[in-house]
């Protein structure tokens, strides 16, 4: 009878070690394996806007006398800029702003002693926002003409941007997608599997640069506008389910 009931024990066990052995069986094989994979593009191109400003001051101890300097100023230098080629539309000229100068007087110890006033100084700028890249890119190198007629003229290093960038975004990112998923892919062949669907994926900064430079990316996204020639850089981080 001993013996039975023994056997029943051992066969009873037997029969609840294997139900255990195969629920966590099933419960590891049930977790599904991914592979998290980060893919990239880059793409070179030229840029297809330019802004370039410069300014022009002019002082005088009248400030009417000032008024009338600066005017002819601009006048000079919008005729300058039309005759090069450039669009009348696309010239804009800021107001004018006046400062109201003082010099400082001293004593025979080199103290400061008082104030008096010193004229007045007016500045302008100028702005050329035009699609003709390569023509503004040279005359913003040739202004220095100017000086010939008498105009004072500070050009500003003139900035590159691109129109289309939404539309470079979206190529960018579906190349990068396309980069990841062989990336993925190529993991998983090596591991004698197959990837399955795309469980999740983020976009990574998009950054611009000047083209073949040692600028750095940032975390929060390059944008560059001194460079004509720029590169754009994008990554997406990607996981799959494998098969």
């Amino acid at each position: 009878m001993k013996t039975s009931f023994s056997a029943f024990i051992i066969a009873l066990a037997i029969i609840i070690a294997a139900y255990l052995f195969a629920g966590a069986w099933k419960k590891t094989h049930n977790t599904s394996e991914t592979i998290n994979v980060t893919g990239m593009a880059k793409k070179d191109f030229s840029s297809d806007l330019i802004v370039w400003k410069g300014s022009f001051s002019r002082k005088a101890y009248v400030i009417k006398e000032a008024y009338t300097q600066i005017k002819k100023d601009a006048d000079i230098i919008k005729a300058y800029l039309i005759g090069k080629g450039v669009n009348e539309k696309e010239i804009v000229f800021s107001s004018v702003t006046i400062n109201k100068d003082f010099k400082m007087a001293y004593n025979k110890e080199g103290m400061e002693t008082s104030s008096y006033p010193d004229g007045f100084t007016l500045m302008q700028a100028v702005t050329i926002e035009s699609k003709e890249v390569d023509k503004i890119e040279k005359i913003s190198r040739e202004v220095t003409e100017l000086i010939d007629s008498g105009v004072e003229f500070y050009s500003s290093h003139p900035e590159y941007y691109y129109t289309k960038l939404a539309e470079l975004k979206i190529e960018m990112l579906a190349n990068a997608t396309k980069d990841g998923y062989t990336r993925a892919s190529k993991i998983a062949e090596n591991a004698d599997s197959k990837i399955g669907n795309l469980r999740n994926a983020s976009m990574g900064i998009f950054q611009i640069t000047a083209q073949n430079s040692s600028e750095n990316y940032s975390w929060g996204g390059t944008f560059n506008t001194a460079s004509k020639r720029k590169s754009a850089s994008v990554t997406v981080k990607l996981e799959f389910d494998v098969k």
